[in-house]
């Protein structure tokens, strides 16, 4: 997210923010290289039986799994950012709600469905805040992603009634063009799917800031934890302005699509479904 800059006689070009939200539309930010990601938080107990190694190898073919059943989901995604005063009310907000859903011929497409006009005053959307929308946000972390990052168990911890192991998430390297994840995840310790997420996206971003997110999954037919929610509520501090800013992401009415026919939101349509014509 870029700092909004204004001269005399002359008015900022409005940026094209629906225009680049082409896949996934979620919100979210990320700090520039080197100041650190989320504060850690400390695991309140240890468990000195633990294999470290084995649980992620576990959680990593479980979010392998996540991945690919999430692609054949459809789903409604509403995202709000706010820009706050230092009183905490409201001057400016950007709001996207989307439908992820298929086309008739069975391609994943993007619906927007409402897309008001932005009023922030001080900050611009970049290639960059959408990219973290679509994949930092509800971050995942599979078994072909495992070399990128550096992973430490700090212990367990619950996750409200979820009994989790914790573990901090680093990226060994920041690669130009690319988003990455640093915080914690919380790793359910019987299903080994990550319920919860703390950190923000990082890269080589020039001036940008980005908040701190948490991201909560909710399981979704019994078997797959999928994201339904990420909340940031943080400062971004640039050079000459600090800005506070709220935002919220929610990820609602899971349907599985099973069909390559025309699918309206919250429903699953298949062809099979529909009645044989009669024959003359």
């Amino acid at each position: 997210m870029r700092r909004r800059h204004s001269s005399k006689g002359e008015k900022m070009q409005r940026f094209a923010q629906v225009a680049m939200l082409s896949a996934l539309c979620l919100p979210v930010w990320a700090a520039d290289d080197n100041k650190p990601a989320a504060t850690p938080v400390v695991a309140t107990t240890t468990a000195p039986e633990v294999n470290p190694d084995e649980i992620i190898r576990k959680f990593a073919a479980k979010e392998k799994d996540f991945s690919d059943a999430l692609q054949n989901y459809v789903y409604r995604q509403t995202s709000k950012i706010q820009e706050l005063d230092e009183a905490g009310d409201q001057v400016g907000k950007w709001e996207i709600t989307s439908d992820i859903t298929f086309t008739s011929d069975g391609k994943r497409t993007e619906h927007v469905v409402r897309a008001p006009v932005s009023t922030l005053k001080n900050l611009l959307l970049t290639p960059e805040d959408m990219e973290d929308l679509r994949s930092t946000q509800p971050f995942v972390l599979t078994t072909d992603q495992l070399p990128l990052y550096d992973i430490r168990y700090l212990g367990k911890q619950n996750a409200d009634e979820i009994a989790c192991y914790v573990f901090s998430v680093k990226p060994k390297k920041l690669t130009p063009g690319k988003r990455y994840f640093e915080g914690q995840i919380w790793v359910d310790d019987r299903d080994f799917q990550i319920v919860k997420t703390y950190g923000k996206g990082v890269g080589k971003a020039g001036d940008q800031q980005f908040p701190n997110f948490e991201t909560l999954r909710e399981q979704i037919d019994g078997k797959y934890w999928f994201p339904t929610y990420t909340h940031a509520d943080d400062t971004l501090h640039f050079k000459d302005l600090d800005i506070k800013i709220r935002m919220l992401v929610t990820y609602k009415d899971y349907k599985k699509f099973t069909g390559k026919s025309t699918i309206q939101f919250g429903d699953v349509v298949d062809d099979k479904s529909k009645p044989d014509p009669k024959k003359p």
